[in-house]
Formats: C-alpha cells, structure tokens, sequence
C-alpha cells in the first residue's frame, strides 16, 4: 500500500505542501493542465528550485494578475464550493477539495461565531490560496497515495497581519482546525502553520505521530516563503510503501491513587473523561500505606488533551498530583462496516493486521445494535451479536 508522511519540521502551508510533491515527482505539465479545469483567469503558475537554510527544494507559486477575479479575497464558502463542483476536475479531486473548504469553513464559523452559510474567506478567498487547495487535492490523487500521515506541528509565536487587524500566531482558525493533534510551540516569531496547512492535514491525514514503517521511494521538500534563522523553511514529505508492519503512535498515560473517595464518583467521572476526549479509562484495586485498600486511576489520552483530561481529574476527585508517561503502541487496523442478518442491519467494527499477518483480525459487532435488537426482536443477545459476526466473517 502507497503512503505519505509529512514531516513538519518547519509547518505547513498550501504553497509548501504542493512543492513538496512537485519536488517529490509530480509532473509539473500534469499540475498546471488540472489547474486549468477551474478556469480562474489571472493566475501564472511559477514552479523554481530554490534554497532554504542550505536545503534545496521547490517553490510553488501562483502570481495573480492584479485587479483580477478573488485578488480581494473576500470569496464565500459558497461560492468557492460551487467553483469547485462546476469545475471540470475529476470528482475525487473535487471531494477532496470540497472536503478541505469545509474543514476550513467550520473553523471559521466556530472562531467567529459565525453560521457555515455566512462565512467569508478573506486571504484563503485569494485565488493563490484557492489553487493552493485545489492544487493538493490533484497532487493527492495522482500521488495515488491510500493513506497520509503526519508529524507532529512545530508552531511559531507572534502576531500576523490580517484584513481583520492583527491575530494571535497560530491564527484562531488554525487552532480550532488543530484540536486533537500532538503541537509543539518554538521560539520561531513567524506563522509556521497556515490555516490552509492545518486543513491540508487535517482533511488528509489518518494519523498524527512519528513515521510509519515504510520502505521510502520518494522525498519531496516544498520551499516557504521566506528564510528562518533557526530552521530551514521547507516541508518534507516521504512516499513509499507500507512496510509489513502494525500501525503505531504514541499516547499518554495519566495514573493517580486514591483511597479517600466514593466509588459513586467513578461513573461520572468515566463519562466526563471520554465525552473529553478519553481513549480509555480504569481502575484497579490496590493497598496503600497502613494497608488502606485503594484505586488506582489510568487514563489514555491524546498528547493534546493531556492537560484537559488532567483538569477534568483534579475537578472530580481527591487527587492532589498525577504521573504521566508516554507510551508508544502498535494497532491493528480499524474500520466499521453494516452487514445485514436476519434481525436487521448491525455496525460491526472489523480490525485487521497487514497482509502477512491474517490471523491478527477481530470482529466486533456494536453493543448498542445488538441490544436494541435484541429487545425489539425479544431474542437473547448472544444470538444476535453471534448472529452479525458470522455475517462480517
């Protein structure tokens, strides 16, 4: 299987994110050809090689004719939308495109209160930045990459000039776009990661972590548009073929002991923490000094939630310190399919290994299907939970 992994060692924008595919193959003639499909008159695409911090890459650029088409920016989600969908692009690149506006519509909904219809892009409405997008869903679909995954994003500090004054760096959208992924804040005073970065990521990417196993074929480096003192400005992204391992990442594990609280409190907790967040949570009974019996807490989280999954602990029990410790995991793959049984339609969650590995597969049909099933029907729930694994075998 083909896969990607953008290394962000330097952040993420639109311009950068395209050069690094050109750089790492993508035929320039292929690019501009599908670009053309969106019919947007003003616009010279310039692809150079070029140098950041002694590193070579390429630089994608898109210089805009003035006073022509969304120089102004100003677009409407809507407007881009329909852009796209009457374009004569392929329909995966359309959904994908599609699919990358509307990660960013949401975000700026949310950051400005604001309902999705009456969203106004301002410097993501510019023509440049519509052909930035447009340009990597194209680029993602003749990669013919199955799964993109990603580092984790070094973020810059400061302040950026908008139309709309100054904002935070990284902008609001940015922020809201990135909730869930492992960031890292630098002493770098400059956006590293653009709104239409975080979307890029967000809209493609399975994972967010260290590399995967992977024999590498290509590496493309995607120039920014200015020097960093301290680290060259570019975008590395690696394609290659999954190797015959499990998945992985890393996550946190948050433990506490406690010998001075009300079981009650531990179903209110539980739900607290996964509504969170919360990839999983238990106790386990254990004796503490004076020999008082105990509970430890574990938790596994997300390194991004790691702080508000900590609140939600002090909040709700008596504890007064946490441990915490990475830890790094190995996964079977995951999907959920429907298959259709003789008591009705039931979501089963399938987990498998890669190919070499074909007895680590598992089947799971959903709890609450087979319950609701089964006091509809007034059948035993065994039967129908072995009912919809036999269907998904």
């Amino acid at each position: 299987m083909r896969i990607a992994y953008f290394d962000c060692f330097s952040g993420i924008s639109g311009d950068m994110a395209l050069g690094a595919f050109l750089d790492a193959g993508l035929d320039p003639k292929v690019l501009k050809r599908e670009l053309g499909k969106l019919g947007l008159a003003g616009c010279e695409i310039k692809i150079t090689r070029t140098k950041r911090g002694g590193l070579a890459g390429t630089k994608f650029n898109c210089a805009i004719a003035k006073g022509r088409g969304h120089q102004r920016g100003h677009a409407t989600l809507k407007s881009i939308l329909n852009l796209i969908e009457k374009s004569r692009l392929g329909k995966k690149v359309k959904d994908l495109a599609s699919r990358i506006f509307l990660t960013l519509g949401r975000a700026e909904a949310k950051v400005h209160d604001l309902r999705l219809g009456n969203v106004h892009f301002h410097e993501v409405g510019n023509i440049d930045s519509i052909v930035d997008i447009a340009g990597v869903a194209i680029a993602a679909v003749e990669s013919g990459v199955e799964k993109f995954y990603s580092s984790r994003l070094r973020l810059g500090r400061g302040y950026v000039a908008t139309r709309s004054g100054k904002l935070p760096i990284p902008g609001p959208a940015a922020m809201e776009i990135l909730k869930g992924a492992p960031l890292e804040e630098t002493d770098v005073e400059a956006e590293l990661v653009t709104p239409t970065g975080a979307a890029i990521l967000k809209t493609l990417c399975m994972e967010f972590g260290p590399m995967p196993s992977m024999r590498i074929e290509q590496i493309g480096y995607g120039a920014g548009g200015m020097e960093l003192d301290e680290v060259p400005n570019m975008l590395r992204v690696v394609f290659g073929q999954s190797a015959e391992g499990y998945s992985s990442d890393s996550i946190v594990v948050l433990e506490t002991n406690t010998d001075d609280m009300s079981p009650l409190v531990f179903g209110y907790l539980f739900d607290r923490l996964f509504k969170a967040g919360a990839l999983d949570v238990w106790i386990t009974p254990i004796q503490m000094k004076k020999s008082r019996p105990a509970f430890q807490l574990s938790v596994l989280v997300g390194e991004a939630l790691k702080e508000r999954i900590a609140a939600i602990i002090f909040e709700e029990t008596q504890a007064i310190g946490l441990r915490y410790y990475k830890a790094d995991r190995l996964k079977l793959d995951r999907r959920i399919e429907k298959v259709s049984t003789k008591y009705g339609q039931i979501k089963v969650k399938i987990s498998s290994g890669p190919s070499g590995h074909a007895g680590a597969k598992t089947i799971s049909p959903e709890y609450d299907d087979c319950a609701a099933i089964a006091r509809k029907r007034r059948v035993p729930f065994k039967v129908v939970y072995d009912e919809a694994k036999r269907k998904a075998a």
